[in-house]
């Protein structure tokens, strides 16, 4: 990996709501989304997001939604929280032309010490749609240990996106922080 300027973090704040829901779409969804490794255009239709969604993320306790820049301008997000006594990590996405970039894991580090230090909790938890193989092998490389949890998707409910696969589950990984 080449070296990289370090990114710097901060919490979103309700003006930077719009930014995320675009920088969160061009990760997962549409043709923009394939110029990354961690695009659902083949699993998933549909938004990924919207601002709503986003906005209840900023605004409720134990709860932020975390921003990494570079050269000022947004590269990275994640929903980093407090559920069920332990940390959330969710919503991760990378601008798709910086993926491989080594961004992810400088965000997910942060998103960690963000859980452990400010939130006080020793675990981290994520759900991930369970035929994403290539990327739960990411997940475990950091750490992250396949729990054997599935949760059934939400079909029908188009917040999640529209199902292009009748075979969709997610799985909860967690990691000891």
């Amino acid at each position: 990996m080449s070296w990289l300027p370090s990114l710097s973090y901060r919490a979103a704040t309700p003006a930077d709501v719009g930014s995320i829901v675009d920088l969160v779409e061009s990760a997962y969804r549409g043709h923009v989304s394939r110029a990354g490794w961690t695009t659902e255009a083949d699993l998933l239709d549909g938004r990924r997001t919207n601002a709503e969604d986003v906005l209840g993320h900023i605004q409720r306790p134990q709860s932020q939604v975390l921003l990494a820049f570079r050269g000022g301008q947004l590269k990275a997000c994640a929903h980093v929280a407090v559920e069920d006594g332990a940390g959330y990590f969710g919503m991760f996405s990378v601008m798709p032309t910086l993926q491989r970039a080594g961004l992810g894991k400088q965000m997910m580090a942060e998103a960690e010490r963000i859980a452990r230090d400010e939130y006080g909790v020793a675990v981290m938890r994520m759900t991930v749609i369970d035929v994403r193989e290539e990327l739960i092998a990411w997940y475990e490389r950091r750490g992250y240990q396949r729990t054997g949890i599935k949760k059934p998707f939400p079909y029908g409910d188009e917040r999640f996106g529209v199902p292009l696969r009748d075979d969709l589950r997610f799985e909860v990984l967690e990691k000891a922080l």
